[in-house]
């Protein structure tokens, strides 16, 4: 898959993710990356659009619950499952919604429950309330979790644009590696949060080399992960 097939396909999923003007800021931010990338570097392998293209989209596309929901009840699940099954079964959930769930005490993760085949008709329901998240009617929108989400975002937008201002030659190695740092960040409770932490000590490096002008190592930044 070439970048533009990447593109338009995270485009289509942004669009079933929130709507046409969530996938909108996804392309035309990746449009002036790639503007300003040939500018500077014409004629050489798009690496800055192609993280870029991964890591905003990365971000723009968390999993919350209206995505959860989206996934089980757009059909493809019970697809999956006619597909695989024949005959009387019973479905059960195993799921930790972070308003419902408590943690674990050893590992901070959110303890699963389990819940019966009902919950496909609550996913139906509830995916339909997508266009709720991140306003201020989400129900969900208030906890860490998800307040740490938005901020990731708009953290990695002001990032990229940091990035087009500055870019050159000399500096290619560190706006890559600030464009890539979403890609460290994985996992759940206690490990996510460890992630965002190291991303955010790198991130602070990489953002005073592209200011100042100074060359940053690679050493300098992999040492604070």
């Amino acid at each position: 898959m070439d970048l533009d097939q990447r593109i338009q396909s995270n485009v289509e999923t942004l669009k079933a993710y929130q709507n046409g003007a969530y996938a909108k800021r996804y392309v035309e931010l990746l449009q002036r990356v790639r503007d300003t990338e040939s500018r500077v570097f014409p004629g050489q392998q798009p690496m800055l659009s192609e993280a870029v293209a991964f890591n905003y989209f990365k971000l723009l596309a968390y999993k919350d619950e209206y995505e959860v929901a989206r996934l089980y009840s757009n059909g493809e699940f019970t697809r999956q499952l006619e597909a695989q099954f024949e005959g009387d079964y019973r479905l059960e959930f195993h799921l930790a919604p972070s308003w419902l769930a408590k943690r674990d005490p050893h590992n901070g993760l959110p303890r699963k429950r389990s819940f019966g085949p009902w919950m496909l008709r609550a996913f139906n329901v509830l995916a339909k309330f997508k266009f709720l998240r991140g306003t201020a009617l989400d129900p969900f929108g208030h906890s860490l979790e998800r307040k740490q989400e938005r901020e990731l975002i708009d953290g990695y937008v002001r990032d990229i644009e940091l990035i087009l201002q500055h870019l050159q030659a000399q500096n290619r190695h560190t706006a890559l590696n600030l464009a890539r740092l979403p890609e460290r960040i994985r996992g759940y409770g206690y490990i996510k949060e460890s992630a965002m932490k190291a991303a955010a000590l790198q991130a602070d490096i990489l953002r005073k080399s592209l200011e100042s002008g100074e060359v940053v190592a690679p050493k300098l930044y992999e040492a604070a992960a």
